[in-house]
């Protein structure tokens, strides 16, 4: 009896083998690729100040489609991370939870780039100067799915530092314990300082990029 496969069945075979490996790259890559897009816009960008304006407020004004694609990219590529690594943890600690709690996180930047940030503290040009007191309706969402996404986030590393524990990577497992302290005081810290807030959202990022890394290098179905 031949094994060979037929045309039509290598072809289908193809693209299984193909997408497991796209998908950890997806989640390795979305968070680097929303700071750079920030940090770049943020260094060319009339009128935008780190020290009094989020990374958010780049979704504004006539060039506000990149940050919004930079959103949309992102929440996509960190949902594509959260289905790789729902497929490694498969039947392992944290391989129901991590996963959804990641998706939400992906979603999340969906929902803020749909939404928008409000004008403020100078930027765009013609904003106020001073910081927001009232948020329109499409700022309070933006808002909030940022928090919500956040928290999900930190939920998720949570999660993953049992799996870690478990495994036997006390390194690893402590790191997913620290993040969600460094992100959750940069949120604390942000009414006093946006430097403080764009550091611990970045923070979150990159450590997502980091564990992602390493949960679909050691194993990858």
């Amino acid at each position: 009896m031949s094994h060979t496969l037929e045309p039509s069945a290598a072809v289908a075979a193809a693209p299984a083998r193909t997408v497991p490996r796209l998908l950890p790259a997806a989640g390795i890559t979305a968070g680097p690729l929303f700071i750079a897009a920030g940090m770049a816009q943020g260094l060319t960008r009339d009128g935008f100040d780190f020290t009094r304006n989020a990374l958010s407020q780049l979704s504004l004004g006539s060039l506000g489609w990149i940050q919004v694609t930079a959103f949309l990219l992102t929440g996509l590529l960190v949902i594509g991370g959260s289905i790789a690594i729902r497929q490694t943890l498969r039947n392992a600690p944290g391989g129901t939870w991590a996963p959804r709690l990641l998706g939400a996180f992906g979603a999340s930047f969906l929902i803020a780039g749909v939404f928008r940030a409000d004008p403020g503290a100078g930027f765009p040009a013609g904003a106020p100067e001073d910081r927001l007191t009232s948020l329109s309706a499409h700022g309070t969402i933006h808002m909030l799915a940022g928090a919500v996404g956040y928290l999900a986030l930190c939920a998720a590393f949570l999660v993953l530092a049992r799996h870690f524990t478990t495994g036997g990577q006390r390194g690893w497992a402590l790191a997913c314990r620290l993040v969600p302290v460094g992100v959750l005081a940069g949120f604390a810290a942000s009414a006093t300082s946006v430097v403080a807030f764009t550091a611990g959202a970045g923070l979150g990022l990159l450590a997502l990029s980091a564990v992602t890394a390493r949960l679909t290098s050691t194993t990858r179905p």
